[in-house]
């Protein structure tokens, strides 16, 4: 199987599990850089993510235009996804979602930290990106490059950012890891949210994020996560 066509195939995967771990609902979505063109990015036209199949896949220029209009409506928050691969070019997924329990980050001042230890991964700072800061009273969709270029100067290094009032964008090396960071983005929202009722949150200290990982995880080639999501979505790994 070809780079390209793996890649689709993991894209499709990666629309699959979002929507079964209630990631995403009707809308969000997921794209990854192209395998043969770090200029050119892959994203499903607009359908729902829970619905995607490999022929849905269309092929992008950075700018959101896409390589072959084939007539289907497509994601108007594309710049998004273009903005970050533009400036971060390690990155090969972004992840675009309104997860309910994240919102309650995007719309107070309680920030988002790890928790949890499967949160290690989104690392010590979550931002809030502002869109009225530049651009003033929106409908808060990010539909300009100027917009997207924005967030994603606000993102900056780190793996994902808040997008106040509206959700989030998530970033990954790979699909699976943009995946995964999702999800732990929402178990840790939902236990800092379930965990305020008990009383003060214990987050986790910078030494505890950064520590080496340990144990199977960090095993090359080894990744049952991704197989039982997989598996759990419908989906062969």
């Amino acid at each position: 199987m070809s780079d390209l066509a793996t890649t689709i195939r993991q894209l499709v995967a990666g629309n699959r599990i979002l929507a079964n771990e209630g990631i995403v609902d009707a809308m969000g979505h997921i794209s990854a850089r192209h395998p043969d063109n770090p200029k050119r990015y892959l994203l499903s036209w607009a359908r729902s993510p829970g619905l995607v199949e490999a022929e849905d896949i269309m092929e992008f220029e950075l700018d959101g235009t896409p390589v072959k209009d084939n007539g289907k409506p497509i994601y108007i928050e594309r710049p998004i996804h273009g903005a970050i691969y533009e400036a971060r070019p390690e990155v090969m997924s972004v992840i675009h979602n309104h997860c309910y329990e994240i919102l309650p980050f995007a719309i107070t001042r309680t920030p988002m930290r790890p928790a949890v230890h499967n949160a290690r991964r989104i690392g010590e700072n979550v931002p809030v990106w502002e869109i009225r800061d530049k651009f003033g009273d929106t409908d808060l969709l990010v539909t300009t490059m100027d917009q997207g270029r924005d967030l994603a100067s606000v993102l900056r290094a780190n793996k994902a950012a808040l997008m106040r009032g509206h959700g989030c964008a998530v970033t990954g090396l790979t699909i699976p890891d943009a995946v995964q960071t999702a999800i732990s983005m929402k178990i840790n929202a939902r236990a800092i949210l379930q965990g305020m009722q008990l009383g003060e949150i214990c987050y986790l200290t910078p030494g505890e994020i950064n520590a080496k990982q340990a144990g199977a995880a960090s095993l090359k080639g080894f990744d049952r996560s991704w197989d039982y999501l997989c598996r759990k979505a419908g989906i062969a790994p």
